[in-house]
């Protein structure tokens, strides 16, 4: 059975750090992606922050600016490392 994702989850302050793939990552996979996808159209970090986070960049730009930078600097290790674990993962547990 397929589990349910959320498409557009709240977030932490920071998102987690380390080599290990965490539940709050499972939960963000879509979050990550949009980040990325962000990333790579040149939209503007607090546009960004905004809508997909969910933060005011206005209100609290530091905070926010760090929220953004903590989730995007994850997608990216996920997309060049981390998404190895994932599928080691997935093959343990033979899906």
């Amino acid at each position: 059975m397929r589990e349910h994702v959320e498409l557009d989850p709240d977030v932490d302050d920071d998102a987690p750090t380390g080599n290990d793939i965490t539940p709050y990552d499972e939960q963000h996979y879509i979050t990550y992606l949009r980040l990325l996808d962000a990333k790579a159209e040149g939209a503007d970090w607090n546009e960004v922050a905004r809508i997909v986070l969910h933060r005011d960049p206005v209100a609290e730009k530091e905070r926010t600016y760090r929220c953004w930078q903590s989730h995007l600097e994850r997608a990216q290790w996920l997309s060049r490392e981390g998404y190895r674990k994932i599928l080691e993962k997935a093959v343990a547990e033979g899906r």
